[in-house]
């Protein structure tokens, strides 16, 4: 058991606990949660050794074995799967055993270290080192790769694998998910669930901690609360629990004005001095419940676009994906203006061939649409996105982008955007010069002072060079930067990696009132499920809609990595055998004879067939609507796609497609409801059959 007593704990002047006291089991799987800048990373740096408490104690068990994620980047030639079976330390010390006894010729050593490495796991270390990265998003021509050519992101993915490689009693993770796509998101949650030692993991992915997590930790104000339950459930017992501090704060201020107004009325009077002074007395043993204190919460809000061209684009034929030289170094001039039909080939004519992702792409994009990205890792979402907020060059096809067109881009990497040594105001300052503002100097630097204290930067943080900021601080400049220039086209990807759980729930409500259209790819399932009307998935070259929600979409994944796997071992999956008739468990148990169980049974099916027969018509007609507009979506999409549409034409086809869009909306409604309605009637027994054998 992990024992905290009387902890108090600082960074520098501020402290972040203070006589803290709590206990952790061994095999629980806790979330540390709260506010940015409470101390949960300081915490976890204290349970680590890396620091030490300034009061109070921390006992852990003896013997139990540590595992984190190192936070520095790895600067290093060896091959991937190498690297992360160095993470297991013990195997990595037996192996250096081995060599030296073989180096002497001791053959019993040598015999020694052959039993320790077995005991140790040598026999299957790199198939598990290899399920551990492929688990985590790479393919299997990364396994021998270098670690130094993998970005940053991969590399620290590549550290999350040699964590996990390492045999441990504790594990403690500090945003495990910030570098992962839902894919590999799902397939941790899964290796956390079957992980026996003891788990504490900080992250502002809500989905992730109810999955995995069954205790909360929470800090605030330097105080430690532990909560049973995952998340969702820490959220409910603790707004329980505010909202009986609160009622318990009033009555004690109710009485407290009472007490005092009986004392400030007689203690002048010798006839009730006595009295008063019990009530002084009486004011001073009283223990205080503190008011609840609401902390301010971070909101904002995207402008009204100043127009809503539709459609906003239209990719016919389109080819994504990079020139042989690197496309992020294309200069900003050279990149399409809105307004216009980009060709392949525009950016670089002398480029060499290019490495396609994405073929024979023929999509719209309507105003009004809330689009979510889906697709596996490696499949071309984020080439997809920066292609789109002309980043990269079409390498194939034609991009027709609506008159007026105004993108607000989001890039995974903030630093994308964003100049390290310059201020948030001189980042403002820019932006606003690009942008045309024809106020005064000292007019518009007050106005964006205002502006950033609205992202929660006060007046000394604007002139904060930008890469002193936390993930977090930056994140929420770049959003300032998108609501300034009044988008009406928002591409985000990964927007919340560095993002809080209030800053999250801000943007999600931002995102849900703003008017014009979105196209976000996020690992963020909570955010997806808030935001997104539609999913488009990313998958094996092509971009399609996906006919389903994220539960449909985690079990899409699944497959396709049974099917990669199959595909890797080079035969076909054996089908799953069937263990019988699944309406064998629907058949009411009787002691009837068959024939009159069968009669039954018809009559039962009759009654129910009669009652959903109204459904079933609604049903029928609902398709048959729905294949309609389906029918016509597909001829005014192809008629999108066609080169040379008059203006007047386009903005028809596209009033038609989004009125199309929303009677779909209404059919699927209420599709949903009769449908609903239709099971309902089939799980139901009918009304006679409930006292059936009475």
């Amino acid at each position: 058991m992990i024992e905290l007593k009387d902890i108090t704990l600082r960074r520098g002047a501020k402290v972040l606990l203070e006589g803290a006291s709590v206990s952790i089991h061994a095999g629980e799987k806790v979330a540390l949660v709260g506010r940015n800048g409470t101390g949960k990373s300081t915490l976890l740096a204290l349970l680590s050794g890396a620091l030490h408490e300034d009061r109070g104690s921390l006992t852990l068990p003896a013997g139990w074995r540590l595992a984190q994620v190192a936070q520095h980047m790895p600067e290093t030639d060896a091959p991937a799967t190498d690297f992360v079976i160095s993470g297991d330390e013990r195997l990595t010390h037996l192996r250096e055993q081995l060599s030296k006894a073989e180096q002497s010729g001791d053959g019993m050593a040598i015999a020694q270290s052959h039993s320790d490495l077995q005991d140790a796991g040598a026999h299957d270390a790199r198939a598990r080192a290899e399920a551990l990265i492929l688990g985590l998003g790479f393919t299997p021509d990364q396994l021998q790769r270098p670690v130094n050519s993998f970005s940053g992101g991969w590399r620290m993915r590549l550290q999350l694998a040699r964590a996990l490689m390492a045999p441990s009693d504790l594990l403690l993770l500090d945003e495990p998910t910030n570098h992962l796509d839902l894919d590999a998101l799902v397939w941790l949650e899964g290796w956390l669930a079957r992980y026996a030692g003891t788990l504490i993991v900080i992250s502002h992915d809500r989905e992730f901690l109810d999955a995995v997590t069954r205790v909360t930790l929470h800090i605030e104000g330097g105080r430690l609360t532990r909560y049973g339950g995952n998340y969702s459930a820490f959220e409910e017992l603790r707004a329980q629990q505010l909202t009986l501090q609160q009622a318990a704060f009033a009555k004690q201020q109710d009485k407290i004005a009472h007490l005092q107004k009986f004392i400030d009325r007689f203690k002048a009077k010798a006839t009730k001095a006595r009295q008063a002074q019990s009530r002084v007395k009486a004011l001073e043993r009283m223990e205080r419940i503190a008011p609840v204190l609401a902390e301010a919460e971070f909101q904002f809000e995207f402008l009204e676009p100043a127009n809503l061209p539709n459609p906003m684009l239209v990719i016919s034929d389109g080819v994504f994906g990079y020139a042989a030289q690197d496309a992020s170094n294309t200069p900003e001039s050279e990149a399409p203006g809105a307004g216009s039909t980009v060709a392949a080939g525009q950016f670089d004519p002398e480029a060499a061939a290019p490495r396609v992702i994405l073929r024979g792409v023929n999509r719209t994009v309507l105003a009004g649409q809330r689009i979510g990205i889906l697709g596996a890792n490696g499949q071309g979402k984020s080439t997809f996105v920066k292609t789109v907020a002309r980043t990269l060059a079409l390498q194939g096809g034609t991009l027709t982008e609506g008159k007026g067109l105004s993108i607000g881009y989001f890039a995974q990497q903030e630093l994308d955007v964003l100049r390290p040594q310059d201020t948030p105001l001189e980042h403002m300052v820019r932006l606003a010069r690009e942008t045309g503002q024809a106020a005064s100097e000292s007019a518009r630097e007050q106005q964006l002072r205002n502006f950033l204290g609205g992202f929660n930067f006060p007046g000394e943080m604007v002139a904060q060079p930008v890469g002193q900021f936390s993930g977090g601080e930056k994140a929420r400049l770049v959003l300032a930067m998108i609501v300034w220039q009044r988008p009406n086209l928002l591409l985000l990807d990964e927007p919340t990696n560095h993002l809080d759980l209030n800053t999250r729930e801000a943007l999600a409500v931002a995102l849900n009132e703003f008017e014009g259209t979105l196209m976000l790819v996020s690992h963020d399932r909570a955010l997806l499920r808030s935001v997104c009307d539609e999913f488009w998935l990313v998958a094996r070259g092509a971009v399609a809609p996906f006919d389903g929600d994220l539960e449909d979409y985690q079990r899409y994944l699944l497959d396709e990595s049974r099917r990669r796997k199959d595909e890797q071992a080079a035969q076909a999956a054996a089908p799953t055998p069937r263990t019988g008739d699944p309406a064998d468990t629907q058949r009411p148990s009787t002691a009837l004879n068959p024939a009159e169980q069968r009669r039954q049974e018809a009559q039962r099916r009759q009654q129910q067939a009669e009652r959903a027969r109204p459904h079933q018509r609604a049903l029928q007609q609902a398709e048959q609507r729905m294949q309609a507009i389906e029918h016509e979506r597909t001829q005014l999409e192809t008629r999108l796609s066609t080169a040379g549409l008059a203006p007047a034409d386009l903005a028809d086809a596209g009033r038609r497609l989004k009125a199309l869009q929303d009677e779909l909306a209404q059919l699927e409604e209420a599709w949903l409801t009769h449908a609903s309605a239709i099971e309902a009637l089939a799980a139901a027994p009918a009304p006679e059959q409930v006292h059936a054998g009475g």
